[in-house]
């Protein structure tokens, strides 16, 4: 099943910049279901001053490669045509955001976010720790 909740809101009150989340799961059995990656994706929305406009969900979707996951083919096509009402991209990991073979491809999807003034933030894992830390 393959879902894309477009424009869901999620408003805290408090929130300065607007943000997406985008989750993915492959089957059925990974210990971090959609719904779980969101709740990690809302709280750190809520303790950043963000506020998720759009939720973008590809669910039972392998992360190898991009055929098949449109709801990032989505996210990208907002991105790259100026339709995003958002400044970043939160992701629960850098594995949600895909499992590429090439490093090099997950890090030219970054690219063509960024190209369009949209960051993509990884909340979990070495990535992040790095960015954290600013290693």
């Amino acid at each position: 099943m393959q879902t894309l909740i477009g424009a869901s809101t999620y408003n805290n009150g408090s929130s300065t910049a607007m943000a997406a989340a985008y989750v993915r799961m492959s089957t059925e059995h990974q210990q971090y279901s959609t719904e779980n990656q969101l709740d990690t994706i809302r709280l750190y929305a809520a303790t950043h001053a963000l506020d998720i406009t759009k939720v973008y969900t590809d669910a039972g979707k392998s992360g190898l490669r991009l055929e098949g996951r449109d709801a990032l083919k989505q996210l990208f096509f907002d991105v790259e045509k100026g339709l995003a009402d958002y400044s970043t991209v939160l992701v629960y990991d850098v594995s949600r955001w895909g499992r590429f073979q090439d490093p090099d491809v997950s890090a030219s999807y970054e690219v063509r976010c960024r190209q369009a003034g949209v960051s993509v933030q990884y909340l979990c894992g070495a990535i992040h720790q790095r960015r954290l830390t600013g290693l």
